[in-house]
């Protein structure tokens, strides 16, 4: 890539032709990896089978969307780039029905060479209205809200943006 902030459309291309190969190409030769889920794969071939195994069974119908993206350049070879993401199409599994789902991507970006590539990325759910969550007796894990105002507390980027 030429640019840090290519990063988000680069992989949304990607991953609208599932090509998981594509998507891990990238990455650098030793990068970091945690989905949505807290899976984090430390290189190339295990996001590249990741997204494979993804676009086989979970996500075989789905398009991916770039909402917004932010950049960040904390020094010359270095730049950090949010980008909120939105899936629609994921394979229905222990639901009536599959809805959209927006996340936010972080992806940490090095160049070397004239080329950036993704050093290491982070994908996290976006749950609107909510501040955590929590784990309840049974082992089953909630996103909560602990807000009886139903107030802002804080300004969220994300807040106002995608709600259904």
């Amino acid at each position: 890539m030429l640019s840090p902030e290519e990063m988000p459309q680069r992989f949304k291309e990607a991953w609208n032709r599932y090509k998981a190969s594509e998507i891990a190409e990238l990455f650098s030769e030793h990068p970091d990896f945690v989905n949505v889920t807290g899976k984090w794969w430390d290189n190339r071939e295990d996001i590249r089978k990741a997204h494979d195994f993804g676009f086989r069974v979970i996500f075989p119908e789905s398009h991916l969307e770039v909402i917004k993206v932010k950049k960040k350049i904390p020094s010359e070879n270095v730049a950090i780039i949010h980008a909120r993401i939105r899936v629609t199409g994921q394979t229905e599994h222990q639901v009536d029905k599959a809805r959209k789902r927006e996340t936010m991507f972080i992806f940490v970006m090095k160049k070397t060479d004239e080329e950036w590539l993704c050093e290491s990325a982070q994908n996290t759910d976006i749950i609107f209205g909510k501040q955590t969550n929590i784990r309840d007796e049974k082992g089953a894990l909630k996103s909560v809200s602990y807000n009886k105002k139903k107030g802002r507390i804080t300004r969220d980027l994300n807040e106002g943006e995608g709600k259904e």
